[in-house]
């Protein structure tokens, strides 16, 4: 029988079908409206929304093979992560918005898409 206790751990990033080293942490935002409150001074008046930009982002082991100029002009892609919770973030239409530094100590690229379309949640 299938456990369903495993909530986090390993991840798998791909960019246009092509899974890459993700190494550590990664976070994402599926591009909801943002609720902020708006206070009066007789008292709380509800709320106003603004948009968020949808991103994955997180940090990729560098490879002999990987091109980081490529990675670092991408434009139009779709970024995949795969959670072990078995959620797949999808993100289309997406542009590479990292600056590009790469770190020598451990081959470390820290990596961040973007898009103007939400980002897909799956299960």
């Amino acid at each position: 029988m299938a456990s369903n206790n495993r909530r986090a751990g390993r991840v798998f990033l791909k960019v246009d079908g092509a899974q890459y080293d993700a190494k550590g942490t990664f976070s994402y935002n599926i591009g909801q409206d943002k609720r902020d409150g708006i206070i009066g001074a007789d008292g709380i008046h509800g709320y106003k929304e603004t948009p968020q930009i949808p991103y994955i982002e997180g940090a990729l082991t560098d490879r002999n093979e990987l091109d980081l100029e490529a990675l670092a002009l991408a434009d139009g892609v779709t970024v995949t992560l795969e959670l072990v919770n078995g959620k797949t973030i999808v993100l289309s239409n997406a542009w590479f918005a990292g600056e590009g530094t790469v770190t020598t100590d451990e081959a470390e690229i820290a990596v961040r898409w973007e898009s103007r379309i939400p980002a897909v949640e799956s299960k």
